[in-house]
């Protein structure tokens, strides 16, 4: 999702307004029985990347209040972290260190478990990023990113395009992966590294990539005829995308195989829990819960 605009934020439910067509929902045997979303956490303004970090804790952002929360089934809501530099997408690494992308700050940062923040990246080709926005770590430790462009002038802009990095897992080397998208976002990758799918908001479409041993990225190959904002997988290589009043579920052959209404417009999306067997949407101001019958798969659990 955007950096946080009122401007911003009325496109993007009209937008998402705009795919919520009709569609019947097959008997996928996703959701637990008599499944109903349930309010964990409220009282925000915008929240997004939600993270769990295998502990059955679950990490998000508030962007507009540029805070980043923990949310806990013993301890419910705290703040860990003030300032957050309009941090979105957030991802713990094997280190324990929460990776967040500023948008505000443009930059990629590192918070240590003691709390101490690292500058990861904040520019490329000698330039500052555009608004670093979601990631995903892949099975080798580095891990891709989006960088749209959001919530500054056009004379501020340094980069030329709006791309997806790999970042090498040392953090030491950072590659543009992907230049031929208009506004890429959400994005995710399959448990075995083969496999990216990137959310481009502005022609509402899901792109597929095939991986490379080196982390760069085949042509793009259009996936799914929907817009998303974040999404996630389960342990069957589903992919769950946010549209206008819930969930899409499609199989991993594009097909789509469920559709779960909730009750606000979702940004984001994550499994977590102590079994994994939770999904965990953020949803304007309120953080929602839904029990499934699926784990997400290991690398986002």
């Amino acid at each position: 999702m955007p950096m946080f605009n009122k401007k911003i934020l009325a496109v993007f439910l009209s937008f998402s307004a705009i795919i919520a067509t009709a569609a019947q929902s097959e008997d996928s045997k996703l959701f637990d029985s008599g499944a109903k979303p349930e309010v964990i956490a409220d009282g925000f303004e915008f929240i997004e990347g939600p993270t769990p970090d295998g502990k059955g804790n679950i990490f998000f952002t508030d962007i507009p209040n540029n805070r980043i929360h923990r949310w806990s089934e013993k301890d419910g809501m705290s703040t860990v972290r003030e300032n957050s530099g309009g941090a979105n997408g957030l991802m713990l690494n094997a280190k324990g260190q929460l990776l967040a992308m500023e948008g505000t700050n443009q930059k990629v940062t590192a918070m240590n478990p003691d709390g101490s923040i690292e500058v990861v990246f904040e520019r490329y080709n000698n330039k500052r990023l555009n608004s670093p926005n979601d990631l995903w770590i892949d099975n080798k430790g580095g891990f891709y990113f989006t960088d749209p462009r959001y919530g500054f002038s056009t004379h501020e802009k340094e980069q030329p395009m709006e791309g997806v990095y790999y970042v090498s897992a040392d953090y030491k080397t950072i590659t543009r992966v992907v230049e031929d998208m208009q506004k890429p976002n959400g994005i995710v990758g399959t448990e075995d590294g083969k496999t990216l799918y990137v959310a481009d908001t502005y022609l509402m479409r899901i792109f597929k990539f095939d991986v490379k041993s080196d982390g760069t990225l085949g042509p793009k190959k259009e996936f799914i005829k929907q817009g998303s904002d974040g999404m996630t997988l389960d342990e069957h290589g589903n992919l769950y995308l946010t549209w206008a009043s819930g969930l899409s579920i499609y199989d991993p052959d594009g097909k789509l195989i469920e559709r779960f209404k909730l009750h606000a417009t979702p940004a984001n999306v994550t499994f977590g829990g102590p079994d994994g067997k939770n999904v965990y949407v953020t949803a304007v101001d309120k953080l929602y819960r839904l029990k499934m019958n699926v784990t997400g798969q290991a690398a986002n659990r």
